[in-house]
C-alpha cells in the first residue's frame, strides 16, 4: 500500500490533544486495510520521524491508528507542522 493512501488525516480532538502531551501519541485515521506495519511504514516515511508503537482501532466505521513516537520526536512539533495547534 502507498504510504499517502495509507494516511488520511490527523485527528484534532480534545482526546488527542491530552494523549499528545501526556503519551507522546497522535491519532490518524487511516486506510481500511492498513495494518500496524503499513501505518509505521508509512508514518516514518511520510513524516521522516521513528515510530515506537502503533495500535489501530475501528470506531464509527472509521479505523484510527494510535501513533506512539520515539522520544527523540515529539509529537507536539509534528502536531505544530501539520497545523493542528
Amino acid at each position: 500500500m502507498e504510504s499517502l493512501q495509507v494516511i488520511k488525516y490527523p485527528l484534532a480532538t480534545e482526546k488527542s490533544i491530552r494523549l499528545m502531551e501526556a503519551e507522546n501519541k497522535l491519532i490518524f485515521v487511516v486506510h481500511d486495510r492498513a495494518n500496524r506495519t503499513d501505518v509505521k511504514k508509512a508514518i516514518e516515511e511520510v513524516f521522516k520521524v521513528k515510530v515506537a508503537k502503533v495500535n489501530i482501532y475501528t470506531m464509527k466505521g472509521k479505523k484510527r491508528a494510535y501513533v506512539k513516537f520515539a522520544k527523540e520526536f515529539p509529537a507536539i512539533d509534528l502536531a505544530t507542522n501539520l497545523g493542528l495547534m
